[in-house]
């Protein structure tokens, strides 16, 4: 680890949090190939004014000082909202932190703070108590260029999209290049928006009423819907632009290499090599639709449901691993389609996992019943007459299903058997017609 830059925050005395020094430590683990670049929120104050069994304390590399992870520390918590409303720039070496509110956003006022617990790759505040709630991400992990999360949300919410939350603001910066050690680059390091208290997410949603038995055709139905009206919306908010024979090399490599490591990781998977090479194939032949920006990293988990509102999708940052230049590229809306079909199969198995007595038949028939209904409402959204068994869309929904078998390989071995199925499913369902 190395330690590339910082950036400090000041404290405002009459926000009553005391004495503290905010700063944000930009780290480089060189280790990685590429180097990964964190952020890392840090709040020290003198030890005697902390509490020996505080929670979340990095430590005292300094007699007489304790060092706080920033996120949960009050001080830090208001600066950085305070940053985001008056617009301000924070300073460190060669670093910059410039707020940035939206012009359409009301001034966030200040509140008590928490911090979303389960996150991996970002740390989230929720403000409440004073005004509008207000949920802020900070990016844990940096990468050169604007954020997708915050580029299309904001995109999505200026074109009048009800399906998406109100942006707030966010912090632009500027830091040392890592890669080559010369000159600066900008990217994101937080985005504040809209919150939506008391919702739940459509994985619980569509959890429980698999649980019960209960009929989901019409909350996928508009699901679909929702999810086709966001891409409708991207398409008109980006540039689109034709497949050409490298997207098509690109893709069917991507393929053939994910299907080599799933067979690597999970030897199984080797008896159905013939036969996804097969749904692959077919969907090389076939007239692919225009690309565009899509959501990147769409299931049941990245959607909410509001009362009010409906279906709001949510965390349009993409896959966090991908480099942000490729998060960034027109793909194919059929990708989030095959990733939302791939949610609802995740349900069932889940419930199969959890309850093994549980009726296989029953469940599968729920997740059938419901990637149904959510092509459906898709399809006459977006006008695009989806044929559920369309070539690509099969082909992106096995290479998303290979994924899953190599992730539950590698994290939770005894979730492998639902990707697995799935993988079997798959390639039955496309098989030509003797």
């Amino acid at each position: 680890m190395r330690l590339l830059s910082w950036w400090d925050l000041t404290v405002d005395p009459a926000e009553g949090h005391g004495r503290a020094r905010i700063r944000t430590f930009l780290v480089a683990d060189e280790g990685a190939l590429p180097a990964v670049l964190y952020q890392i929120p840090v709040v020290e104050r003198a030890t005697e004014s902390v509490e020996a069994d505080a929670a979340h304390i990095i430590g005292s590399p300094v007699p007489g000082t304790t060092f706080i992870d920033g996120p949960y520390d009050p001080a830090y918590a208001a600066a950085l909202l305070r940053l985001i409303a008056d617009g301000a720039t924070a300073h460190g070496p060669q670093t910059t932190a410039v707020g940035r509110a939206t012009a359409s956003a009301r001034t966030p006022a200040l509140a008590t703070a928490r911090v979303i617990t389960g996150e991996q790759s970002n740390t989230s505040l929720i403000y409440e108590g004073a005004g509008a709630p207000v949920i802020c991400k900070v990016y844990r992990q940096l990468h050169a260029g604007l954020n997708p999360d915050i580029e299309l949300q904001e995109a999505l919410a200026t074109a009048g999209s009800p399906h998406v939350p109100q942006p707030i603001g966010s912090i632009d910066g500027t830091w040392p290049d890592l890669a080559t050690a010369h000159g600066t680059v900008h990217g994101s390091l937080a985005f504040a928006q809209e919150y939506l208290p008391g919702v739940d997410d459509a994985w619980r949603v569509a959890l429980r009423a698999a649980a019960k038995g209960e009929d989901f055709r019409e909350g996928a139905r508009a699901l679909g819907a929702a999810t086709a009206d966001v891409h409708v919306s991207l398409a008109a908010c980006f540039p689109t632009r034709a497949p050409t024979a490298a997207d098509r090399d690109a893709a069917a490599a991507t393929w053939e290499r994910r299907f080599a490591i799933a067979i690597a990781e999970v030897p199984e998977i080797a008896r159905q090599r013939d036969a996804a090479a097969s749904v692959y194939r077919r969907a090389l032949e076939v007239t692919w639709p225009p690309l565009q920006r899509i959501h990147g990293d769409y299931h049941l988990g990245q959607v909410l449901r509001s009362p009010d509102r409906g279906w709001i999708v949510v965390d349009f940052e993409g896959e966090p691993l991908r480099p942000m230049a490729e998060r960034t590229q027109p793909d194919f809306a059929l990708r989030d389609v095959a990733g939302m079909l791939r949610s609802f199969d995740y349900v069932a198995g889940s419930l199969r996992l959890d309850d093994p007595d549980r009726s296989a038949d029953a469940v599968r028939a729920w997740a059938r019943v419901a990637r149904a209904a959510f092509v459906e409402g898709y399809a006459e959204t977006s006008g695009s007459g989806l044929d559920p068994q369309h070539p690509l869309l099969a082909a992106l929904e096995l290479d998303k299903a290979v994924y899953e078998a190599i992730y539950e390989a590698r994290n939770r071995p005894t979730w492998v058997a639902i990707p697995l199925r799935a993988i079997a499913r798959l390639v039955e369902r496309t098989a030509p017609v003797a």
